[in-house]
């Protein structure tokens, strides 16, 4: 009986232990199993929510840096309109210097040309002198004079002996002077205009024409019947010209208007 028994102790404290020893482990896994779960999860959870706002905050600009690119923006706006605004001023500038250099061509070349209107003007009244002069010899004397010449030297032809008694120079008549002087004061007048020519200095005589108080100065008015009123009807002084501008005025008499 004691040995009987003893076998079914044992038995009953090996199943016992058997039974314990198998419980615990489950008992240990199966607790220790939901908290890694659950720690997993919380892990995962934080991850994925917190990725999100990561990648929201990188994308969204932080407010000091919308702070810092506001000023450079409006820095960057005010280069911009500095930047055209000079630019139009050096366009007006480039502008006005071509128009100076035009200017000051334009002046120098009329410099160049106008340069002698005093001189010219002063010529003039030697001209007008020179005009006075030969017309102041009529063309019927200075005809006589030549067939007065003529005659002399037919004369002379027929007297030899006479004229190789006196001195070895024909000798002149006054008329023969006055005809060489009218000559010689010719010339010069010719001369001294061929040199205003020169120098772009040309007269006109206005006769005709239709009165232009720019060019013309008036001296008289007579009624003149046949004719139009307020046309040149003689011309005391020719008017001179210098290119373009009018050096002297020609001094003139206008027809009229009677009615």
């Amino acid at each position: 009986m004691s040995s009987a028994y003893a076998r079914h102790l044992f038995r009953s404290c090996s199943a016992s232990l058997s039974s314990r020893t198998l419980a615990r482990p489950l008992t240990s896994n199966f607790s220790s199993r939901p908290a890694s779960f659950n720690l997993r999860r919380g892990y995962s959870e934080t991850k994925s929510t917190s990725q999100p706002a990561e990648e929201q905050k990188q994308d969204e600009p932080s407010e000091e840096s919308v702070k810092e690119s506001h000023p450079d923006t409006e820095k960057l706006k005010a280069k911009e309109a500095e930047v055209v605004d000079l630019t139009g001023r050096l366009r007006y500038l480039q502008a006005d210097f071509l128009n100076l250099q035009r200017n000051a061509a334009r002046e120098k070349e009329q410099t160049r040309d106008f340069a002698i209107t005093r001189f010219a003007s002063d010529l003039l009244e030697t001209v007008d002198v020179l005009a006075l002069a030969l017309k102041s010899v009529p063309t019927s004397a200075l005809s006589a004079e030549t067939t007065s010449a003529s005659a002399e030297t037919g004369s002379g032809s027929s007297s030899p002996s006479s004229s190789s008694s006196n001195d070895t120079s024909p000798q002149k008549s006054a008329q023969a002077y006055l005809q060489e002087l009218h000559t010689g004061v010719e010339m010069t007048q010719r001369q001294l205009l061929q040199t205003l020519f020169k120098y772009h200095v040309k007269p006109f005589d206005p006769t005709g024409d239709k009165f232009d108080p720019n060019r013309h100065e008036a001296l008289y008015q007579a009624p003149i019947p046949g004719k139009e009123p307020g046309t040149v009807l003689d011309c005391q002084k020719p008017g001179y010209m210098i290119k373009d501008r009018v050096l002297r005025a020609a001094q003139v008499g206008v027809v009229q208007d009677t009615s």
